[in-house]
């Protein structure tokens, strides 16, 4: 091996293990910074949607395939509706749902732990009927036999309220409580006169009937009135044409009232999933639509839990500077360690000034351990008590250790002045 590199790979070495406690110190801070944070999220994930052909269903399979991407699994469990997701969020059967806003009154409060990912996009009550005559007030429909959905959907119990709302008792209304699809099915065989659910415009059903003939919607004319008294509820119409403009559907614009409806996660659900599922929501749910603008959602606002941290960074700021030029598991990792990083550098940046000192220390010592020896063999000349030929004999083997003895240059004059000494002992030896 050529000198230089020897001795370049000599000091290497040693300032390796001068710093090794510091690197070690280092290692295991990063290691429980890790198992803390925990950056890498599971590669499963439950999510509830609702009924076969609703939006939920819809939007579920979009947020599967989306984050297929990212190589996580998006296990679909389908629902009734809004108030079994709530449900089974409460009892920790599913990592997210989607959920109505106004779905569970008092739900908020009593539980807190539930997390938002902001709103996503705002549900009408499709009201499809089939009169010669157009209804336009929810007293007008006590007569005809109706469908309100199952009561895990959450209509329900959102019915109730506005039948309430108009002094209408529901002993004397003919309901029924089937799943969308038989409730459809019922509807078109005349069976039912009127089929009401809460659904975004993405809905299957809700587009087939919007262009079924002889099939109209009601036009709440007081949309404005329940947007006053239920928080919840705001008021959005559908544009004549948007449906179907060279048909022109709908005819004429039809004033609706809508919920809005925020996706939940149960209590620790990993963070990294939750950014995920809330960069997903800005290019779902971004896009203008029949009753939003570009940009209007997903939103912060008109959600009755707490946004998570993780979303309204993502709703706020977009995507993040690193996940735009990285894969997402490199800089999830970045991003979750950084402020761990900038903490362990903290504390290890004062403790690094031992390093130099501790490296000199041991440099030095592999030369200054010989002087200890040799001034031994200098005191016993001076006593006179051992003959010198003895003494010389030691000299040579220690000049014999000291010439096996190697050091980085910076060090070498430290060397060299040992082997003066040495030869100056022999010389006062001889002397002698």
């Amino acid at each position: 091996m050529p000198q230089p590199l020897r001795y370049t790979l000599l000091s290497l070495r040693e300032l390796l293990v001068s710093a090794g406690p510091l690197l070690a110190l280092a290692a295991g801070l990063l290691f429980l910074a890790y198992v803390w944070l925990d950056p890498t999220p599971p590669r499963q994930v439950t999510l509830a949607t609702g009924p076969a052909q609703s939006a939920y269903d819809e939007f579920g399979k979009r947020y599967a395939s989306a984050l297929q991407a990212f190589g996580i699994e998006v296990k679909l469990v389908p629902s009734e509706g809004a108030a079994q997701n709530l449900q089974w969020l409460s009892e920790g059967q599913v990592d997210l749902g989607f959920v109505q806003g106004g779905n569970a009154p008092g739900s908020a409060e009593h539980q807190p732990e539930l997390q938002s990912l902001g709103s996503l996009f705002v549900e009408p009550l499709w009201l499809f009927y089939r009169s010669d005559t157009p209804l336009n007030a929810l007293t007008e429909v006590s007569h005809l036999r109706m469908n309100v959905g199952t009561t895990g959907s959450g209509v329900p119990r959102l019915m109730e309220r506005l039948f309430d709302l108009n002094r209408m008792e529901p002993a004397n209304l003919t309901l029924t409580h089937l799943a969308q699809t038989p409730a459809t099915v019922a509807f078109l065989d005349g069976e039912l006169d009127a089929l009401l659910f809460a659904s975004a415009p993405e809905s299957s059903m809700v587009q087939m009937l919007l262009q079924t003939p002889g099939v109209k919607l009601m036009n709440f004319a007081q949309s404005e009135a329940y947007s006053r008294r239920f928080s919840f509820l705001t008021p959005v119409t559908l544009p004549r044409g948007v449906v179907d403009l060279a048909s022109d559907i709908p005819p004429q614009d039809v004033n609706l009232i809508a919920t809005t409806t925020t996706l939940l996660a149960r209590p620790g659900v990993h963070p990294a999933l939750l950014q995920l599922f809330a960069q997903t929501a800005l290019g779902l749910h971004g896009q203008a639509g029949w009753f939003s603008k570009v940009r209007e959602f997903p939103s912060t606002a008109h959600t009755e839990f707490a946004v998570s941290a993780e979303a309204q960074r993502v709703i706020n700021n977009g995507i993040p500077l690193l996940q735009r030029y990285l894969p997402f598991a490199y800089a999830n990792l970045i991003e979750r360690m950084g402020l761990a990083l900038g903490i362990i550098l903290a504390v290890l940046l004062p403790l690094s000034r031992i390093v130099p000192p501790l490296y000199q220390f041991r440099i030095r010592s592999r030369v200054f351990r010989w002087y200890g020896q040799l001034r031994e063999i200098e005191e016993r000349a001076n006593a006179q008590g051992q003959p010198m030929t003895s003494l010389l004999k030691e000299l040579a083997e220690l000049e014999q250790r000291v010439g096996q003895v190697s050091v980085p240059l910076s060090y070498a004059d430290e060397l060299y002045a040992l082997r003066n000494y040495i030869e100056l002992v022999r010389q006062k030896l001889t002397q002698a």
